[in-house]
């Protein structure tokens, strides 16, 4: 087995078959390509199933691989993260929100006037 490494603060042990298991997880997903292509003539619903499915079955193998796993542990990690963070209350996002407003107001107005400016001086030297 290859040696074990070190991510996201978990220890992740490398598999030998994961190249197997991306092989495996790209030929389900040419699969469910060609078999799009090929049953053109069955019905949409049957054929979105059909690739849903082996979408599915590709996204289940991916995820036993190293990354795969990574991939879950980050997502988990991720989770408590978000549960952490103090959202701000209805009437602080209503207040952001108005200040944000008037200062690209304020910007606006300021642009509109100094090219107001910048082309009355040039009408005046141009003629």
């Amino acid at each position: 087995m290859k040696p074990k490494s070190v991510k996201h603060g978990a220890e992740v042990q490398q598999s030998r078959h994961d190249g197997l298991k991306w092989a495996a997880v790209v030929a389900l997903l040419a699969v469910a390509v060609v078999a799009n292509t090929y049953f053109a003539g069955i019905g949409l619903l049957y054929r979105v199933l059909g690739v849903v499915v082996l979408c599915l079955l590709a996204g289940a193998v991916a995820l036993t691989t190293t990354k795969g796993r990574s991939l879950l542990t980050l997502a988990r990690e991720s989770k408590k993260e978000i549960q952490r963070v103090v959202w701000p209350t209805r009437p602080e996002t209503v207040q952001t929100t108005a200040i944000v407003l008037v200062a690209v107001m304020v910007v606006g107005l300021l642009l509109w006037l100094i090219d107001t400016l910048l082309s009355w001086a040039m009408s005046g030297v141009i003629g």
